[in-house]
């Protein structure tokens, strides 16, 4: 395995983080036809882009969702989208997309119950975007998940590390990862939260590149699953110890769960991570 250093980090991180403004994605029209038979009048909607609902209904929640345009996890991103528009339809909720923070103020934010931070990392966000997410956060105007990158805490691209965020996700910050990625079993400590129904108590997550903090942020969340680092395929020297990988900061109103696992599209074929995921928007959304 290479070696590591801080350098080689904001390197490898700043060489693989390209941008493009994009503008908020959303369908806004339905295509229907009507079909008589036997005196029966059917509705045939045709599903486009995301949460189309039938004629006349509501969507019990909207959610937002933020991932950049271009990014190394961009598998994952659009492996996402395609599994959250059936998971919308089924579950009469709604599905916006942005793939950067210049839209996010407080109005903005107002018009959700969720926030999804699917693939973007806790810095470059504008001021304004960074305050009203704070305040959304605090307040409890709506939930929140966050997958992967929203660890990635520390100074990159010459950006400071947002000590707000450092401290809702348990006062860590990022120090290393497998970038030969890992194999490993995950261990569900409370099977009682809802966030954490049907599931076993032990899943495996295959090919993961575990971030490494700088300590446990335990003693500040609600863990909800860890990584048991025994069971690396490959084995890999970084190591943490006690390394939650899922859970939720229950000092802040908002309904909140981190999940680590989002590196890899392969995760939606993962039974234990889309009930996981599954179970997060309910409970995240207060459904």
């Amino acid at each position: 395995m290479a070696s590591f250093s801080p350098e080689n980090t904001l390197e490898s991180v700043a060489s693989r983080r390209k941008r493009r403004i994009l503008p908020v994605s959303r369908c806004g029209s339905l295509t229907h036809g009507w079909i008589c038979g036997r005196g029966a009048l059917v509705i045939l909607l045709l599903l486009c882009g995301n949460s189309v609902l039938a004629q006349g209904q509501q969507p019990k929640f909207r959610v937002i969702a933020l991932a950049e345009a271009n990014s190394i996890h961009r598998p994952f991103v659009d492996a996402a989208r395609a599994w959250l528009e059936k998971e919308a339809v089924a579950g009469n909720f709604s599905i916006d997309y942005v793939h950067n923070t210049q839209k996010i103020d407080d109005a903005f934010l107002s018009r959700y119950q969720l926030f999804i931070q699917l693939d973007y990392p806790p810095y470059a966000w504008t001021p304004t975007a960074a305050s009203a997410f704070q305040k959304c956060i605090e307040e409890g105007k709506a939930g929140w998940i966050g997958f992967h990158h929203a660890t990635l805490l520390g100074e990159f691209d010459g950006y400071p590390m947002w000590r707000w965020f450092s401290d809702f996700m348990g006062g860590i910050r990022f120090k290393n990862y497998i970038a030969s990625f890992a194999t490993a079993k995950v261990n569900v400590e409370d099977r009682k939260h809802p966030v954490m129904q049907r599931l076993d108590s032990s899943f495996e997550i295959e090919r993961e590149e575990w971030y490494i903090y700088d300590k446990s942020p335990r003693p500040n969340v609600h863990v909800l699953a860890s990584v048991d680092e025994k069971t690396y395929t490959p084995d890999s020297p970084l190591k943490m110890g006690d390394h939650p990988v899922v859970w939720s900061n229950e000092h802040v109103k908002a309904r909140n769960v981190y999940i680590f696992m989002g590196h890899r599209a392969e995760h939606f074929q993962n039974h234990a991570f889309t009930t996981l995921f599954r179970n997060a928007i309910f409970w995240a959304a207060n459904q």
